[in-house]
């Protein structure tokens, strides 16, 4: 008797199987009853799993899970269709999607502005991973100094601008980490990868995952180390491990828990300039600050259950918290691009203690022979975070005085919902956010303060704001739609903005959030699997935009950012299959031209900035290149990065100009023993381009030349 086992498998292909199933079911049946017993052969059908079968490139689909992306500008960057990325390369990860500019840097840390929109630790986007925040505090300070190693990451799903409305009110959208689940297809099954570059660079990633009985379990290791290309002190050392277990994947009811555990350490070698102290011109390797370092720790377990109550009716509860710490020191003296040569340093010391929680609900429902689709969901989000300014004595000191002593604390509990009204092939979802957020800032210590005859901050503030999107679709075609959504987005003021921890710094008394309102319309398709285009035209006013003038903090004016994003992939060999009714990529392996581009016009239209442009606001952003696939044997990508001058500070500095820059990157994968051994290896900037693609108060913060590196994978 043949065993019926359920078959997990999208759309015509499970209902395929289960015909087969129930025919050889039947064909046995009816042996038995002639009294002639056969052994069937063992019949196996594979499939993708839900998740896998719904969530596919280049875009989200319309409704997923508990959240609704119908006529939001969303894409979906795929690392499986690029050779492996090797030491958290965004420019690589970034190849794909349009409008995400990389304020590249020395040290492994990470910033990404959209559209004009500033990129210090992707302070104005929502970073998440597998739908958890991942910014030390969500608005007391937006830095996302830590994110995951992309050697864990399945995917990056890019909810753009103010599409990101459900994610958080930030106006630079929802980049979301979608890590890896363990495998169902084994009990066990590991891998280890071994990369050796450039700078002493060494990277290792290993993992093992698989299923027995009703848990899951997915566990890796990453340690990246390198010297760095400055004469000194801009050495990285990374350690990344995490443990996910899942209960029940395959039923309408599953818990999962996740462990992150995170240390980081580099050295900031300091800025150069191009006139005074070390030149850029003269030497772009060389190290203005000798003695600063930075140190990162985040320890933080997840616990989610999901509960599918049927196809149209699903819950999601997530509970997260944990802690999370930065550390640096930094010498005294120095500036723009000069040596600092002081006799002591300035340690700063901050923690952030999480605990919060989540409830996410969609539901289907029927109305004028049409279904319609609500989603929901309410957080509770609580941060404790103390900070401890000291001074030490010696440019080397890890320890020192007390000069300012912080305690902060930020409450936040958002409800927002969103329904999908759907009529044939048009549909339309409005939105509303409620933003409900209390934080609270108190100096214990301020020395400086205290020397100026300055009283110690003390700041409580609480903000209730409603925010509204609506968003629409049209399908012209299957696999061909045209979108529109128009959403409002706001910033609060950070804890550094409620209290300037300087001794004459004050906060001007009618500080206000600032404010935006987003529109776009596009047109996006995927009618073929061997061509993918998306077009849209955006435009965001935003208000009240925090910032200093002098000592104090403001309200610095409304700058309006306006433009038009494309992209188009293309694959040269499946079109000529489709054209000739050939087998060529089958044989030969495909060719996919790539490019998507941003052009950008963005000003300040009133306060201190009027007429000037907001920094890393580049007219134009291309990326552009080409991705050769043949089978799941080999890989090879040359990857291309166009960017147009802008400058770094909104006053618009000669200083602080970046020049326009290209670079290419050549990144190879080829499985040379069956599915068990590939080797890895690759160029970034091919060309030796000389560029620099951000600088801060210490100065021009040169982009990496030419490197290389080569390594082996294994899985078994």
């Amino acid at each position: 008797m043949s065993k019926l086992r359920r078959l997990n498998l999208p759309g015509h292909a499970a209902t395929l199987a289960l015909m087969n199933t129930i025919l050889l079911a039947g064909f046995a049946h009816g042996q038995t009853a002639t009294n002639k017993v056969e052994k069937l052969p063992t019949v196996v059908v594979t499939g993708e799993s839900e998740a896998d079968a719904k969530v596919q490139p280049p875009f989200l689909p319309p409704v997923e899970g508990t959240r609704i992306y119908s006529g939001k500008k969303t894409s979906v960057l795929d690392f499986d269709a690029l050779p492996a990325i090797v030491n958290n390369n965004y420019r690589q990860a970034l190849a794909l999607t349009p409008g995400l500019l990389l304020s590249e840097e020395t040290t492994p840390l990470l910033s990404i502005g959209y559209r004009g929109l500033a990129p210090g630790r992707a302070q104005f986007m929502q970073v998440l991973k597998d739908g958890i925040p991942i910014h030390a505090d969500m608005f007391g300070y937006p830095e996302a100094y830590y994110t995951p190693p992309l050697d864990t990451v399945d995917r990056l799903e890019f909810i753009h601008g103010g599409a990101s409305l459900m994610y958080g009110p930030q106006p630079g959208g929802a980049l979301n980490y979608v890590t890896h689940l363990p495998s169902q297809n084994a009990r066990f099954s590991a891998g280890s990868s071994q990369i050796f570059g450039s700078d002493n660079l060494y990277s290792t990633f290993n993992y093992a995952t698989g299923t027995e009985g009703r848990v899951g379990y997915y566990a890796y290791y990453n340690h990246r180390q390198a010297d760095g290309f400055r004469t000194a002190n801009s050495d990285v050392s990374v350690h990344a491990g995490s443990v996910k277990l899942v209960l029940d994947a395959d039923t309408d009811s599953r818990l999962i828990f996740a462990f992150d555990g995170y240390q980081e350490e580099h050295g900031e070698p300091g800025g150069l300039s191009l006139t005074a102290g070390p030149n850029y011109n003269v030497n772009r390797n060389a190290t203005t600050r000798l003695n600063d370092r930075f140190r990162l720790e985040r320890f933080f377990p997840s616990l989610t259950w999901e509960k599918d109550f049927s196809e149209g009716t699903k819950l999601e509860l997530r509970g997260w918290g944990g802690y999370y710490s930065r550390w640096s020191k930094r010498q005294s003296g120095g500036g723009f691009g000069t040596v600092a040569a002081g006799a002591g340093n300035s340690i700063e010391f901050q923690e952030f203690f999480t605990a919060a929680g989540e409830a996410r609900l969609r539901h289907d429902w029927t109305l004028g022979g049409n279904t319609h689709t609500f989603a929901g969901g309410v957080m509770l989000y609580h941060m404790d975070s103390p900070r401890l300014d000291k001074t030490g004595a010696t440019p080397t000191a890890d320890d020192g005085t007390v000069a300012r002593d912080t305690v902060r604390e930020s409450l936040y509990a958002p409800v927002f919902l969103e329904n999908k009204f759907t009529f044939g092939k048009f549909s339309i979802t409005p939105g509303l956010r409620l933003e409900n957020i209390v934080q609270s800032v108190r100096e214990n210590v301020n020395t400086a303060k205290a020397l100026a005859g300055t009283p110690l901050g003390v700041k409580d503030e609480h903000s209730f704001v409603p925010l509204i999107g609506v968003g629409m679709e049209y399908e012209l075609k299957p696999k061909i739609s045209a979108y529109a959504n128009a959403a409002q987005s706001y910033r609060p003021m950070i804890f550094t903005e409620a209290v300037p921890t300087g001794g004459g710094a004050v906060v001007n008394s009618n500080l206000e959030e600032g404010h935006s309102w987003q529109y776009e319309a596009g047109l996006r398709g995927n009618p073929q699997p061997w061509l993918t285009w998306d077009t849209s035209f955006f435009w965001l006013d935003f208000d009240n935009q925090i910032g200093t003038v002098g000592a104090t903090v403001q309200n610095v004016g409304r700058a309006i950012h306006k433009g038009w994003e494309g992209a188009l992939e293309l694959d040269v060999v499946g079109l000529y299959d489709k054209l000739r009714d050939t087998d060529a990529a089958d044989r030969w392996g495909s060719v996919s031209l790539y490019g998507n581009v941003m052009l950008l016009d963005a000003e300040f239209k009133g306060g201190a900035n009027a007429g000037k442009t907001p920094q890393y606001a580049p007219g134009y952003l291309l990326r552009a290149g080409v991705n050769y696939r043949w089978r799941d044997r080999a890989k090879v990508s040359l990857l291309g990065t166009f960017v147009d001058d802008h400058f770094a500070d909104d006053g618009n500095t000669a200083a602080f100009r970046v020049p326009a820059y290209m670079t290419w990157d050549l990144t190879a994968e080829f499985k040379v023993w069956k599915d068990t051994v590939s080797i890895i290896g690759g160029v970034n900037n091919l060309f030796d381009e000389d560029y620099y693609a951000r600088i801060t108060g210490n100065g021009i913060d040169p982009a990496y030349g030419r490197n290389f590196y080569l390594g082996v994978a294994v899985k078994f």
